[in-house]
């Protein structure tokens, strides 16, 4: 009787089992009880997911026997598109081992290599053994014949591998809603990219337009017609939703202002990048090794001054700062040293906004200060000099020589100088009560809610150039850093033109504890017994507890 009891209970249990895994085919259920909510994807990220009408395919390139570390990268991959499929079952990934394909097809690294997929060298080390392995951290979105490229592990300056890898993941879910956003837009805003005062030629600009292309249609635009057709000039800049003012070196007329300052109280959004002092590293590199940073008069002074702003003639001597690498000795016997260069401020985010959080540190070039004016306006200081930073007005001689001499750091502080500021709130024209150069039909004296970031350093914009190619924006070819200026201004105009939604998901935190490697190899015998160990001697009391219960009830 008690078998047959035994049996029934036994087929029962099947199928239950047999019906839960039926259900969970047809419906799909997830709990996230993380504390960070790793599990659960943001809105925005389900809205770039749903808005694919097309197939997408997702190819990993993070495949086979891994390190720890990627191994764990590979699994939150791996989970995340798990949700994405769920929004949208016309997503589809898979994972590839390339290094293991290119065994058999040895152009394989070649081509990824062209495709801008740069491979990532890893140091294993594992019983006193160090290998050097080559693996792709990369994924590859396609649909609809265009892909794009996601990058899975991120740089970061100074960090440890647990920090680093911290970052990576964090990072995956605005990494993959980035690309998704981008393959799903069909009508894009208009951007400009102002000309006609001395701007940035388009080669040092050329990074920063191909990543803006991916979400906005880019145009120059060119102030030149203000001087004979001002009122055909400002209907012509009014098409745009914002425009950007990158490193002007020749001073704006009086009507040119008119017409940017009648553009931004009719609603456009502005993204200003302002050298108050002229000077360049290259301006250095001459017999003596010095020059002398002259103020630049860009006749914007009292226009950014309405707006609350002030852009100060001087120049930022920070202790954190980026390298620069200077050749000593002659000929054959030359050495490229890289060596800290204090006008050059590397700068850390606070991450007190959406556009500044969850980005690497800037590189800032011979950058000023601003101030920040009392008046009716919303403003926060994006970008800040560091606490061990002082400010050197100008005229000023700048010398290389500085290099050899030891910084006296008595002679820094407080620091924490504003280098980048947003200003929100209704805009008032800067010539309200004033005489205007020209009277147009249409003048504003007051407009909607608006939004103006203001930059004090030009060259932030700027990408290097090598062999006459433009370089990726933030990338020094010189040590071979990367650093965040691209994605703060990619940052900065999506929060301009309303596309709040991917920087908004860069503010998610998700903590990621990982193992220590010191204290695994401290600990290796005692924790090999006791994963092996403890289940053993769980198997050996579940099995005689078993054993005597069945003794006693057939007794």
């Amino acid at each position: 009787m008690k078998q047959r009891s035994l049996f029934v209970t036994g087929i029962l249990g099947l199928a239950v089992l047999l019906l839960i895994n039926t259900v969970s085919e047809y419906s799909f259920v997830r709990w996230d009880l993380t504390e960070d909510q790793r599990f659960t994807l943001s809105e925005s990220s389900k809205e770039a997911a749903s808005a694919l009408e097309n197939a997408v395919t997702v190819e990993v390139l993070l495949e086979g026997d891994l390190p720890a570390e990627f191994a764990r990268l590979r699994q939150e991959t791996r989970l995340l598109l798990e949700q994405y499929a769920q929004i949208n079952s016309t997503i589809k990934y898979t994972f590839r081992d390339p290094v293991k394909e290119a065994e058999a097809n040895p152009e394989l690294i070649r081509q990824l290599q062209a495709m801008g997929l740069k491979p990532a060298s890893v140091t294993v080390e594992e019983n006193n053994r160090v290998s050097q392995e080559v693996l792709f951290p990369w994924a590859l979105v396609t649909s609809d014949g265009r892909t794009e490229k996601v990058s899975l592990l991120r740089n970061q300056l100074g960090a440890d591998m647990e920090a680093r890898f911290n970052n990576s993941i964090q990072n995956l879910e605005y990494a993959f809603s980035d690309a998704f956003t981008k393959l799903g837009v069909t009508e894009k805003q208009e951007v400009a990219i102002l000309k006609g005062n001395g701007e940035l030629e388009d080669i040092y600009l050329a990074d920063f337009i191909t990543s803006l292309r991916d979400y906005y249609n880019i145009a120059p635009f060119t102030l030149d017609s203000v001087a004979t057709s001002p009122e055909k000039s400002l209907g012509a800049l009014k098409r745009f939703e914002a425009v950007v003012i990158a490193k002007p070196t020749e001073a704006f007329s009086e009507t040119e202002k008119l017409v940017l300052d009648q553009y931004m109280v009719a609603g456009g959004k502005t993204l200003w990048l302002l050298d108050a002092v002229g000077i360049s590293l290259d301006s250095l590199l001459n017999e003596e090794g010095e020059a002398i940073a002259l103020p630049i008069d860009l006749n914007l002074n009292d226009l950014l001054f309405r707006y609350g702003v002030r852009l100060n003639p001087n120049l930022v001597n920070d202790l954190y700062a980026t390298q620069i690498v200077l050749a000593t000795g002659e000929g054959n016997d030359s050495q490229y040293d890289p060596v800290p260069w204090v006008y050059h401020p590397m700068v850390f985010s606070s991450g007190n906004h959406p556009i500044n959080t969850n980005i690497e540190a800037l590189r800032m070039q011979f950058a000023g200060s601003l101030d920040t004016l009392e008046n009716d306006y919303a403003k926060t200081v994006l970008l800040r000099s560091s606490p061990l930073s002082r400010l050197e007005g100008a005229p000023k001689i700048i010398s290389l020589e500085t290099i050899q001499q030891a910084p006296d750091q008595s002679a820094y502080g407080p620091g924490g100088n504003p280098l980048a500021v947003l200003v929100e709130g209704d805009f008032i024209s800067a010539y309200r009560n004033r005489v205007r150069s020209v009277d147009f039909s249409d003048y504003q004296d007051e407009g909607p809610a608006n939004k103006a970031i203001f930059i004090s350093d030009g060259d932030l914009i700027a990408n290097q150039v090598s062999k006459g190619r433009p370089l990726e924006l933030g990338y020094d070819k010189w040590t071979n850093n990367f650093y965040g200026n691209k994605d703060f201004l990619i940052n900065s105009m999506n929060y301009l033109l309303a596309d709040t939604g991917l920087i908004n998901i860069r503010t998610k935190q998700v903590s990621v504890p990982l193992l220590d490697p010191e204290k695994i190899a401290a600990g290796r015998t005692r924790w090999q017994l006791l994963n092996i160990g403890i289940p053993l001697a769980l198997i050996l009391l579940l099995g005689g507890l078993v054993n005597w219960l069945r003794r006693r009830a057939y007794t």
